[in-house]
């Protein structure tokens, strides 16, 4: 009879799921020369030899051994035997060695029981000899198992992937020099009507990645993805073909909601794919494509807007993005182990005829409606009960917020009349200055990428030196915050006072490139402490958190004009920075302190790594 399979509680909610202790031993299995594992189930071919063991039969899709197994091997938990209140699960995880109090409530209340990622992996990775129908990777070197995937593999997976990513922030900036073109055709009021064009985009983030990340956890990473630019490409192409202001805003409405998959799937593949000391260099550029979209899409917009009409930047877009669509669907593999194993499992059903098989991630009462319906509530559950997430997600929406702040106030500043204030560029060098903020970023990315691997590591040694258990925690991410938290208000300081008084033009630039170094850094630490924390969940938690970020996004712009207006962009700048300094400088302190605290709130945290 089949065993007992695990299931997924939900954030907020009790549950009565237990921890199954996983045996692993090499009694059960059989290695070819190819180094794939044969699955066993017990079928009439099974006796009894004699001694008190059993020989099964074990079944692959070529050829049939046979496996005894003796009577010594632990068995497999039934309900209600394990301990009712913790344990102590030893486990490998990714080469690592690591111990975590495992603690086990079915109180039915707000703090349920919960689904231990360590425990989900385990399962994955270990052979069991009491379930003969467990279907999981054949060891730890499996070569299907996406983290024993060749570097060039998945490198390649995260340069398209992050290529995805780069399209849609691209767009969502494309058009700011253009505003006041695409105003007059259309007949779109200055001010707030112009910046809503822009902003609608960034609104449809708040919304889309709520969907985009729970269905990839239902139905797979990379098909959602395809599926999800595909929306994204046809809806900015009828940006470029729009006759009236309603059809722009719908349609860059539709598109945002294409192009935010991305965002939200992206920090699941590399949680996929990357152990936790691995996936600094990936986050890195993943995590810099949002930021450099915003910087190269009004450079490419400012000079294909003075040059032929703002029309051809959403075709230009159009046809780069169907670029990057064809290499995914050549190159891009699926990469999520519940839906690969589960793919598994259906391929030895019909190879066996065994229709007992499962996965560690199956739950036999489950169905496609109503897992669909827990997978989409997932990341509302996330957001409203994690405070880890709030914490990071309010942190999140300061930085994404001032990023667009800036970034509309560059047309104007730049490419505005000297008698109003401004520099008296031309459209096209005025978006030159955009360099700077591509260049910020791009240098945070490179600097903080190595420098968060290292430290992580060093963190690691030095708890196990101290006597600690040498195991790694998303707190190991903290360090870095202090330089960007540091750097974000200084940026926005020497920007509003240089912008104020007129000097060189190098001035704002040097002080935003200043300001976008510290909010690469703070936006890879945030979206690495998720990922460690949530990684089985990696996409709800980084959807989750990307709601308030993105109605920032869309909102500050919105007011950014009245800002500077009243209070000058010496003044305007100085107050971002004040903000940043009573947000900015205190969350590190408080991360490093308290997140493991929050953490161990949180009954859906996988814990250290």
């Amino acid at each position: 009879m089949a065993q007992p399979r695990p299931t997924e509680p939900e954030p907020g909610q009790g549950d009565n799921s237990e921890v199954t202790d996983f045996a692993n031993s090499d009694a059960n299995t059989k290695t070819r020369s190819s180094g794939s594992v044969e699955k066993k189930r017990p079928d009439k071919d099974d006796v009894d030899d004699g001694d008190g063991s059993t020989t099964y039969a074990s079944v692959s899709s070529s050829s049939l051994s046979v496996n005894p197994i003796p009577p010594s091997a632990s068995r497999v938990p039934t309900r209600g035997s394990e301990p009712p209140l913790s344990r102590v699960v030893s486990e490998v995880y990714d080469g690592i060695e690591s111990r975590h109090d495992v603690e086990i409530s079915g109180d039915g209340g707000g703090g349920g029981g919960a689904p231990l990622e360590e425990e989900k992996t385990r399962a994955s990775t270990a052979l069991n000899p009491n379930d003969p129908h467990l279907v999981t990777w054949t060891g730890r070197d499996d070569p299907a198992n996406p983290k024993n995937w060749a570097y060039p593999k998945k490198w390649r997976a995260v340069f398209i992937v992050s290529c995805f990513t780069l399209m849609s922030p691209l767009s969502s900036s494309l058009v700011a020099p253009s505003l006041g073109v695409i105003g007059k055709e259309l007949d779109v009021p200055p001010g707030t009507q112009q910046a809503l064009i822009l902003s609608i985009f960034i609104l449809a983030y708040a919304i889309g990645p709520l969907v985009w990340g729970p269905l990839s956890e239902l139905f797979g990473r990379i098909v959602v993805l395809q599926i999800t630019n595909l929306l994204y490409l046809c809806f900015n192409l009828g940006c470029g073909l729009a006759r009236t202001k309603a059809q722009l805003i719908i349609f860059r409405l539709l598109a945002g909601l294409g192009g935010s998959a991305p965002l939200a799937i992206g920090g699941g593949v590399l949680a996929d794919l990357f152990t936790a000391e691995q996936r600094g260099k990936a986050m890195s550029i993943y995590s810099l494509m949002p930021l450099l979209g915003p910087a190269i899409g009004p450079i490419a917009g400012a000079f294909i807007t003075e040059n032929t009409t703002w029309r051809w930047s959403f075709w230009a877009t159009t046809i780069a993005d169907a670029v990057i669509q064809l290499l995914g669907l050549v190159f891009l593999r699926e990469t999520y182990a519940p839906v690969l194993l589960k793919r598994k499992r259906q391929r030895l059903v019909k190879e066996t005829g065994n229709t007992e098989l499962h996965t560690p991630y199956d739950d036999p009462d489950r169905t496609v409606a109503r897992t669909l319906r827990t997978a989409v509530a997932r990341p509302f559950r996330l957001l409203a009960t994690q405070v880890i997430i709030q914490v990071l997600a309010l942190y999140m929406m300061y930085l994404y917020g001032l990023m667009y702040i800036v970034l509309v106030s560059f047309p104007s500043l730049f490419s505005g009349p000297v008698s109003e204030g401004g520099y008296g560029e031309s459209l096209g060098i005025g978006g030159l200055n955009y360099i700077s903020l591509g260049l910020g970023f791009f240098l945070g990315a490179q600097v903080c990428a190595p420098l968060q691997d290292r430290i992580y590591a060093a963190l690691k040694r030095r708890s196990a030196r101290n006597g600690g258990s040498g195991v790694g925690r998303p707190e190991y991410r903290v360090p870095m915050m202090v330089p960007g938290a540091i750097l974000i208000p200084v940026g926005l300081f020497i920007y509003g006072w240089t912008a104020e008084y007129k000097t060189h033009w190098i001035g704002p630039n040097i002080g935003a490139c200043l300001f976008c170094i510290g909010t690469i850094i703070g936006f890879q630490c945030v979206q690495g402490f998720l990922v460690d924390t949530y990684t089985r969940y990696a996409a709800s938690a980084v959807g989750a958190a990307t709601v308030m970020r993105s109605l920032a996004g869309f909102g500050f712009p919105l007011f950014a004009s009245d800002l500077y207006d009243r209070l000058g962009l010496g003044w305007g700048n100085s107050l971002l920075a004040f903000l940043g300094i009573v947000i900015g400088w205190p969350s590190p302190v408080l991360l490093w302190y308290y997140g493991e605290t929050l953490r161990k709130q949180s009954p859906f945290a996988a814990g250290g790594r």
